[in-house]
């Protein structure tokens, strides 16, 4: 009798206990943190239930309202190399693994289990995938603008995290807007000058890596600039002499040089050179060989470009004492040689100049 009471007791206890078990609901007792990950790095996503035996157990991707399945249960149903799956029977773990994680891997990954087609206990863990900065296509590349006019540069740069954006010149020097950096996806330049023209910057950075920028040209259109450094020139007769303007404009000029309303070219006369030393500046050298008395007067150096016009004047008038150089040819100066040839063009001209006084006073 003792003995019947006993299995009884044990009967109901375990009939007590099946019912609780029975009772509880399948729950998820961990989830991972969110997880920040650089590209090509490894992530591994962890999700702990409680009372799952007869209930099904997966990984999701949460996308936008698409979902994308990736395991069930300790069965990975995914194909992609790159995920792999471990169940851990002592803790009811799961574990799911991506390997060389790629900036679409971001995302919101959800560990659920199905109760019924309607209900399911759901936990999420976000995972952040770091990209070094880049700048999209569709920023800035070069700009070409008039003197006077507004310019708008953009530059649109992605990465994770969102990049910052700055603006710099070459050589640090200062912005039109002031100060050597401007912060903003955008500069403004209200009216531009033909001075802030040249190479820019546009920096991205987001602390992954070492940041990129992008150089952008900007050119400025403006009519040209000419300037005479020696506007008055003397010159003995029959020896050479060079003329020279500077020139300034964008686009480059058409220069030519003139004489009386005359158009010159390169002839036994005359020699025009033209050196660029930029795209914005060029020298201009107009020689006047084995000087005659007619050459002597004024000449003009004209720049033209689709902006306007501009000229200089330089007086070729003569003088007594040979200028050197050129008169005295390409030597270098300093040589006894090239002394001593100065020395006697100078004594020729001055028994000349002696010779004419005379006879004028008799």
């Amino acid at each position: 009798m003792a003995v019947s009471k006993v299995v009884v007791v044990f009967a109901l206890f375990g009939f007590i206990n099946y019912n609780a078990n029975a009772q509880r609901s399948p729950t998820i007792s961990y989830i991972s943190q969110t997880q920040i990950k650089d590209i090509g790095g490894t992530v591994e996503l962890s999700c702990s239930v409680q009372y799952t035996q007869d209930y099904s157990v997966i990984w999701m991707k949460l996308d936008h309202g698409n979902s994308l399945p990736i395991s069930t249960g300790s069965t990975l149903i995914l194909h992609d190399s790159r995920f792999s799956l471990r169940y851990d029977p002592t803790s009811s773990t799961y574990v799911l693994q991506i390997k060389d994680m790629q900036e679409t891997d971001a995302g919101t990954y959800a560990c659920q289990i199905l109760i019924s087609p309607t209900n399911k206990v759901s936990a999420e863990v976000e995972v952040q995938v770091r990209r070094p900065p880049f700048i999209s296509d569709n920023s800035t590349r070069s700009v070409v603008v008039s003197e006077g006019e507004v310019v708008e540069m953009e530059c649109y740069a992605g990465g994770y995290p969102p990049p910052k954006t700055s603006w710099r010149r070459e050589n640090n020097a200062i912005l039109p807007t002031g100060g050597s950096i401007y912060r903003g996806n955008k500069l403004k330049i209200k009216a531009i000058r033909k001075e802030d023209r040249g190479t820019y910057y546009c920096v991205a950075e987001n602390g992954v890596g070492r940041g990129t920028k992008r150089n952008i040209a900007v050119e400025v259109e403006f009519p040209p600039v000419v300037t005479v450094p020696r506007p008055r020139l003397g010159q003995a007769l029959q020896y050479d002499m060079d003329l020279e303007c500077h020139v300034e404009a964008y686009p480059p000029p058409a220069i030519t040089w003139e004489k009386d309303g005359n158009s010159l070219s390169n002839n036994q006369h005359f020699k025009i050179s033209h050196f660029a030393v930029a795209d914005e500046f060029t020298d201009t050298t107009l020689r006047v060989i084995t000087i005659e008395k007619k050459q002597y007067g004024v000449y003009v150096c004209k720049a033209v470009n689709k902006l306007g016009t501009a000229e200089g004047k330089v007086e070729l008038f003569e003088s007594i004492i040979p200028v050197c150089p050129p008169a005295c040819g390409s030597a270098r100066y300093g040589d006894a040689s090239t002394l001593s040839t100065s020395t006697a063009a100078l004594l020729i001209t001055f028994l000349i100049f002696l010779y004419r006084n005379l006879n004028a006073q008799r």
